[in-house]
Formats: structure tokens, sequence, C-alpha cells
């Protein structure tokens, strides 16, 4: 599959396959490897969509910029990389986390080009204090493979995952920590203290959003939680709400293959969309006699 990488306004992305264009955001302080790799997997069969992994201002290999004081500053970042990437193209928006918040503020201000949505565990409200969150749980512990890895690495695994075993930690460490550990951190405590949240309400949609979506939440995710994202459903008429058992922040590591299933049915309800009703089909050729 061609796979290729490029700065657009300022930011990197890499870019795989060709089609409809599917543009992935990653979470706080992550890079495009977290999404690019739970979403690949699904697309091994699949033709017709170009997806683009795209690095946040100030994260992975998008440089900071002392222009990003807040996340209405990343938005609008955002905002001019699709616009340069695709213009005058419908897209899909997926976002995991910070990233499903941004998916969201560009679905409030591009609507009418948007033709799916995926959130992963979406970050719903800013202010930490004000989320509804459950009570840490671990579901499986490997006493053993914690106390074999360094201190540091044993810590932020622990704090996060849900299931606790070696092929998490794996997928842990190429995907979640590598990402992290490239973040400029002075950027990420200016937007932090300046502006986490945007300032105006990226759910106050000027319509709901009738197009396919798929939003995804771990039971046991201490992070965002599940409860909040239940309050936007509303705006989605057409998405599918699944709230996955064994699952915290990191769900698609946790619950990998109902992950795909998940995914997979999303994209065959986008491809769905596509497709002219028969009905009408049969009525314009009529016409046509």
């Amino acid at each position: 599959m061609d796979n290729h990488a490029k700065y657009i306004e300022g930011m990197y992305c890499e870019i795989v396959g060709e089609g409809k264009p599917i543009v992935a955001f990653h979470g706080w302080s992550l890079d495009h490897r977290v999404m690019k790799e739970c979403l690949e997997p699904t697309f091994a069969h699949r033709s017709g969509w170009k997806r683009i992994y795209v690095d946040l201002p100030g994260m992975g290999r998008s440089p900071a910029s002392d222009a990003i004081q807040s996340t209405d500053d990343i938005l609008a970042s955002v905002l001019r990389f699709i616009d340069a990437a695709i213009p005058a193209e419908e897209f899909v928006v997926c976002g995991e986390s910070y990233g499903g918040y941004l998916a969201r503020g560009v679905i409030h201000e591009r609507i009418e080009h948007v033709a799916g949505m995926l959130l992963v565990c979406p970050m719903i409200v800013a202010d930490h204090s004000l989320r509804t969150l459950p009570e840490l749980r671990i579901v499986r512990k490997d006493h053993e493979l914690l106390d074999r890895l360094p201190e540091e690495d044993a810590q932020e695994f622990a704090s996060m995952a849900v299931v606790q075993g070696q092929r998490e930690w794996e997928r842990f460490q190429n995907e979640i920590l590598v990402g992290a550990r490239l973040a400029d951190n002075a950027l990420l405590d200016r937007v932090r203290t300046q502006g986490y949240g945007c300032s105006h309400n990226v759910d106050d949609l000027p319509h709901p959003f009738d197009k396919p979506a798929l939003i995804i939440t771990g039971r046991q995710d201490t992070s965002v939680g599940y409860v909040d994202s239940w309050n936007i459903l509303e705006n989605y008429p057409r998405a599918t709400f699944a709230v996955l058992d064994r699952a915290g922040h990191n769900l698609q590591i946790e619950q990998p293959n109902l992950f795909h299933a998940l995914i997979s049915e999303w994209l065959d309800r986008m491809q769905e969309a596509e497709q002219p009703p028969r009905g009408a089909v049969i009525k314009s050729s009529m016409q046509a006699q």
C-alpha cells in the first residue's frame, strides 16, 4: 500500500491509500502512530479510502510554535491543514481522546463537508474536575511484567492500562509512549494553562450531523469516562454508541477484535451512504423515457 509522509501547513502527516479522505487526529501529547496502528489493520482488505494521519502542533514531528496558545489555535491550525490538504473535498473525520474534541470542532466549522465521524474515547469535557469518571478498576494485572519494566515505564503503563499484559504493554510502548516522549512540553503546558477547551462550544452544532458516525468508549476509562459522551449523542442521529467492558482509555489496544468489528461496520455504513437509493435511480430512468 502506498504510504508517504509530508508537511502541510507546518504539520507532519502520513498518507496511506487513495480515495475518500479520512483525516485522523491523535490524543493529547501523542502522535499519529496511535491512530495509524489501530486503524490500518481494518483497511488491509479495503480500498477507496485515503487515510491522513496527522501530528498536531508541538506533538510528534510537527514543530511547536509561539502562535499556539490555546486549543482555539490548534483547531485553527487543523482547519488550515484540511483546507490545504483536501481543498473543496468531502472528507471523514476521526479523533481519539483530545483528537475527538478537535474532530467535533472540525464538524462545528465544516459540517457540510464532513461525510462521517469516528470518536474513540473522546474528550467531551475539557475541565478534568467536571468529568463523570468511573472508579479505577484493573481487569488483569501481570505483576511479573510490571516488575521487569523500568520504573518510569511501569508507572506510565499501570496508570492507564486496564489490561496489563505483555501484548498490551508492547502496543502501549510502540503506539503511546514513543509518541508522547516527542511532545514539546512547553507548548502543552501553555495550552493547558491558557485554554485547553475551545472558547466556543464545539457541540453546539448548527444542525444535527446526519451522517454515519461511531462513538466508542471504555467502561473502565478513568481519563475521560463514558457517561459524558452519551450527552452529545443527539447531535449524531446516525451514530452507533458503544461502551466496551475490559477497556480503559486505550480500548483499541485492550479490545482490538471488537474495535475492528465496530470500525468495519461503520465503514460499511459510510459506503452504503455513498450509493444512491435504488428507487431514486428507477424513478430517474422512468422520467427520462
